[in-house]
């Protein structure tokens, strides 16, 4: 089998050759490290990599100097040492100002050239997986994410307006990206922090959800899988996630009590799961040798019987070392042939290295019950 196929079984809940690996994103400075300075098409081949990533093209509106720069939403940006930008500011203030306000023109002729060619490489090779956004991310881009959590309670019409303008936009591109030919669709918004969503559950029903429904309901539309991403403590909303008919849920952070075996027991007869070899410690400041046990504990736990596509956490950033990422991506390929070692499963499945209280027969999850949360703003 090749990526594609490998990718595509495991997004039906079968069970390919071996267990596929992928990424969200790999930054730049571990591409670097591993293979020199190379586009992250060529370390896609070179690492063979079951799926690649791409996302939707933009272009700078102004920059204002040589690390900070206005994007097309006029949302500005600041790209620091490492390389990866983060939001400074948004233009939309208040409800006037969204009177006012314009997105970016979603049909531009550029908007998907890195789609077009990653379909003229890849296609058929390996799954195009095309990064799109709900209204989320970008309500709090736009804005500001404690202005907007605010706007909940106190300006709800406003939240519900901005979401619907930006869902608008975003699905339009989407669509676009789907007939063209990307092979999976996937929305990165992050809706929680280490210890529960940002919002209250209650919140995430009325004011989140309803745009994640309809970003789903475009792909299934159009026979597409469709991958929810988001860091974080998700329990509490986990299942209005799954009942949205995603296709699969990525990262599943370990040490934000997602275990990915107890994900897999619950939904793994609805969906996939992607994920979750830890990249905020482990990758980053453990060993290869750990890294290799915290891999097979991660195929035994969630690659039983298929539906399982190995990643890590969140995604190669700056921090990770490159030999631990490269251990990641030989122990997944070793370990992760099918039929599994049954040996191998019944060792490591009832492991958690994310958690030392697991192995004693602790819990993954936080003190709250999924339906519970803590400091409930309703």
């Amino acid at each position: 089998m090749n990526g594609y196929e490998r990718i595509m079984a495991a997004l039906r809940l079968k069970q390919p050759d071996r267990v596929p690996v992928w990424e969200l994103i790999v930054n730049k400075p571990v591409i670097e490290a591993l293979y020199g300075d190379i586009s992250y098409e060529d370390f896609c081949e070179k690492a063979d990599l079951d799926g690649v990533t791409v996302f939707e093209d933009f272009r700078p509106r102004q920059w204002f100097d040589s690390s900070t720069y206005q994007d097309e939403w006029g949302i500005v940006w600041r790209i620091p040492p490492n390389g990866i930008p983060y939001h400074v500011d948004g233009p939309i203030k208040s409800p006037t100002d969204l009177d006012d306000y314009q997105p970016p023109d979603p049909d531009t002729d550029y908007r998907l050239e890195s789609l077009q060619k990653a379909i003229q490489r890849f296609k058929g090779e390996r799954a195009i997986v095309f990064l799109g956004h709900d209204a989320f991310e970008f309500s709090h881009y736009l804005h500001r994410m404690d202005q907007l959590l605010l706007d909940y309670l106190l300006q709800p019409e406003f939240a519900k307006r901005l979401a619907e303008m930006i869902i608008a936009y975003k699905k339009r591109v989407m669509r676009h990206a789907i007939e063209i030919g990307a092979d999976v669709v996937l929305t990165g918004d992050d809706y929680a922090h280490r210890n529960a969503p940002i919002m209250s559950p209650q919140h995430f029903q009325e004011f989140v959800l309803p745009y994640l429904q309809e970003m789903v309901d475009l792909a299934k539309a159009h026979g597409v899988p469709f991958i929810k991403h988001t860091d974080g403590n998700i329990w509490p909303i986990l299942d209005a996630i799954v009942d949205t008919g995603i296709t699969a849920i990525d990262p599943l952070e370990p040490i934000a009590g997602m275990d990915i075996g107890e994900v897999k027991q619950q939904y793994g007869d609805r969906i996939a799961v992607v994920g979750n070899v830890d990249c905020g410690e482990l990758l980053s400041r453990g060993t290869p040798e750990q890294v290799i046990e915290a891999v097979k504990e991660t195929i035994a736990k969630a690659s039983v019987g298929g539906g399982h596509i190995l990643a890590s956490s969140t995604s190669i950033h700056p921090a990770v070392k490159p030999e631990n990422y490269q251990a990641m991506l030989e122990s997944a390929r070793e370990y992760g042939q099918y039929p599994l070692d049954p040996k191998m499963v019944e060792e490591y499945q009832t492991r958690c290295y994310a958690d030392p209280p697991l192995s004693q027969g602790g819990s993954s999850r936080p003190g709250f019950a999924p339906g519970d949360y803590p400091g409930n703003m309703v």
